[in-house]
């Protein structure tokens, strides 16, 4: 046991005050993304099942659904504490996915399942994950999450690499409806991590007591938060143009797919393997390099490395849209997107007030982002309708991704002024 703390010490990027705190972050993250990730490449195989010509349906399902759950959110967080409102909402879909198990179990409507099922875990996805960065905003300063991110968004990756092989592993013996069971034990060990993660905040200078007070504020704030402040909406830009990229790539690897693989297991498996690949590249670099990059380079910089990415991705597919070529863009883009620009946006949030942190912060992840799916999801459709091919439809949207590198940088140099201004009082203590 001494071995592991002594190593703890040297392979963290914390404080001894810090040490607990980012460790536990690190297990939180870890449960959160395995239970995810057992779940997305069913999520993805049951989208195909449901019909390719009904995912811009389902793309504005979930986000009428999220649209719908926001102001409840709002409520249950001005209601109660941090330590209180986070277990809520990860028993919640808890209760989901047992119910979830259940009508696959016994074979109730499969199609439909299958559609609301790829509803929810869109949905969950957000919010869980929504919920779990806007606690670390409020845990961490901005100083603090340049250089912990990297490390506590390794255990989310850890997690992902977890999830796909239990799915390739278990999804044909076990059956696709019993790894729900195993997604509800990660959503359980998370709870117990929030917990734990809870009695190591007080230590954390910015964490501090914080977890039994009220956010405040009303259900419905999140939007007024958003509008009268143009940093947040230049945030929210920068979401709306991820789910663009995210969102376009998406419909052309299912068509792609769809096209060129037969059989839901072999689907299934490709997913998976897309899965696998993101998660070990993305925790190589998380572990060696995330933290160095943020430091030396700024948010800006670590931000605007996805479009690159997009602009190159977008740029290959032009010229040649096919299977692999949409593999290699998707497997690049979510590596950048998780080891670099994840946790430089969520850095863009420790500079904002506590209730921006949970409600404006929120509707961005969740419903900007779901909305913008939804409304990418539809332009997809509507062009592909008029005949343009994947190569013509990755062309136009060059230019969409260059303007989003442009943003990057323009939210990089906010940030980091809204930095200086808050550690001034810090260092004058």
């Amino acid at each position: 046991m001494i071995w592991f703390q002594r190593w703890l010490r040297r392979g963290v990027p914390a404080t001894p005050a810090e040490l607990a705190a980012a460790v536990w972050s690190f297990a939180y993250f870890f449960a959160l993304l395995a239970g995810y990730y057992v779940l997305r490449p069913l999520r993805d195989q049951m989208g195909i099942a449901g019909g390719i010509k009904t995912l811009p349906w389902l793309f504005t399902a979930t986000f009428v659904t999220l649209l719908a759950a926001q102001p409840l959110y709002g409520a249950l967080v001005a209601r109660l504490p941090r330590a209180r409102f986070i277990p809520v909402v990860y028993h919640f879909f808890v209760a989901n996915l047992a119910l979830f198990w259940l009508l696959l179990t016994l074979g109730i409507a499969p199609v439909i399942v299958a559609r609301v099922f790829f509803v929810w875990v869109s949905v969950f996805n957000l919010f869980a994950v929504a919920v779990f960065w806007s606690f670390m905003a409020d845990l961490f300063t901005s100083e603090q999450g340049k250089r912990l991110f990297g490390f506590i968004g390794a255990g989310g990756t850890a997690g992902g690499l977890l999830g796909p092989v239990i799915t390739i592993v278990l999804s044909v013996p076990l059956g696709p409806a019993n790894l729900l069971i195993v997604a509800i034990v990660f959503l359980e060990l998370a709870v117990f991590c929030v917990h734990r993660l809870e009695r190591s905040a007080g230590v954390v200078a910015q964490g501090s007591q914080q977890g039994e007070r009220r956010v405040g504020g009303g259900a419905f704030a999140a939007l007024p938060e958003l509008m009268r402040s143009p940093y947040l909406l230049g945030v929210a830009a920068w979401v709306s143009l991820l789910s663009f990229g995210a969102t376009t790539l998406y419909f052309m690897q299912a068509h792609v797919v769809s096209a060129t693989v037969h059989g839901a297991g072999a689907q299934t498996r490709i997913f998976a393997s897309i899965d696998l690949a993101v998660g070990l590249l993305t925790l190589a670099t998380q572990i060696f390099a995330t933290g160095q990059l943020l430091k030396r380079f700024g948010t800006g910089v670590a931000a605007g490395a996805l479009p690159a990415v997009y602009i190159a991705g977008f740029a290959a597919l032009a010229l040649m849209p096919t299977l692999i070529v949409v593999i290699v863009v998707q497997v690049a883009q979510r590596w950048m997107n998780f080891a670099i620009a994840n946790p430089a946006r969520q850095v863009f949030f420790t500079v904002v007030g506590r209730e921006e942190k949970y409600k404006a912060k929120n509707l961005i992840d969740v419903v900007v982002y779901r909305g913008s799916d939804a409304l990418y999801g539809w332009v997809f459709d509507s062009v592909q309708a008029l005949g343009l091919k994947i190569g013509a439809i990755a062309l136009c949207a060059l230019p969409v991704v260059a303007g989003w590198l442009i943003l990057s940088a323009a939210l990089g140099r906010t940030q980091e002024r809204r930095a200086a201004r808050l550690a001034v009082p810090a260092s004058g203590e």
